[in-house]
């Protein structure tokens, strides 16, 4: 299967068969993964395969009880790890200079990096992913139970399986909505109207779709597709709180010294 048509097969997996992962095709998607670019070739992440049950029915309430994180196998996560990269520096009597918040970022970009080539690389192999947002939005309890030490914090995960579902593929934004040429075009109103025109009729459709969905967006009021982003899903409130969780998490991790 050529890359191009993986990519554009991708769909978020949440059922999974019962079936395990061999672990030869384990590693050779994680082989897959970590050839992907990195700032400098530090390699500032570290990837933690999680398969044992009791581990994962501790990890269910902070990945915000998501059926697939006790369904599938495996759990990957994709940690920003300059704890290794640090201790190499000690030893080497080299200036450490990675406490601080550039260094966490830097770190993200690599991990977020090598995520997508794991996702990739599953998915040209006939498994399925389904990226968690609460990896980062409950870092400090997921970090906890994962043992992570200091200068390491969970940025990006997902579940990883033998799908047992066939969803079909999510609506994109068109390209003339995210492609800018040589420089940023603003949008007027109209553009910004046309542009999500289609997610608009699509999302709505979909999130009706589901009995309870339906009863939650009626429930609450809500009138259009807008809304249900930042009455229902992505409050202002809960936005404060994951933000308040990750910096305080990133400090405590060693993260904001500089």
């Amino acid at each position: 299967m050529s890359v191009i048509k993986v990519i554009h097969d991708h769909r978020s997996i949440r059922t999974y068969k019962p079936d395990p992962v061999p672990e030869a095709l384990l590693q050779e998607i994680l082989a897959a993964g970590i050839r992907a670019s990195s700032s400098g070739n530090m390699q500032t992440y570290s990837i933690i395969v999680t398969r044992d049950r009791a581990l994962r029915e501790r990890l269910y309430e902070p990945h915000m009880e998501q059926d697939m994180v006790l369904d599938a196998p495996v759990l990957l996560t994709f940690c920003a790890d300059f704890h290794r990269m640090r201790q190499w520096l000690r030893l080497s009597n080299a200036p450490d200079n990675f406490d601080n918040f550039m260094s966490f970022m830097i770190a993200a970009i690599d991990a977020i990096l090598v995520s997508q080539n794991v996702a990739l690389a599953a998915e040209s192999r006939g498994l399925g992913i389904c990226y968690m947002g609460s990896t980062l939005a409950n870092c400090d309890q997921i970090g906890e139970i994962l043992q992570l030490p200091p200068n390491v914090v969970p940025v990006v995960g997902f579940s990883l399986g033998y799908p047992d579902e066939d969803p079909a593929p999510r609506d994109r934004l068109p390209l003339s909505g995210l492609v800018h040429d040589e420089t940023y075009h603003d949008y007027s109103d109209d553009e910004i109207r046309q542009i999500y025109h289609d997610r608009e009729v699509a999302g709505w459709a979909r999130y009706m779709s589901f009995p309870h969905l339906r009863q939650l967006i009626e429930e609450s009021g809500v009138e259009n597709l807008a809304q249900v982003y930042t009455a229902v899903k992505y409050t202002r409130q809960s936005h404060q709180e994951f933000s308040r969780t990750v910096l305080n998490y990133l400090k405590s991790q060693g993260f904001m010294n500089n």
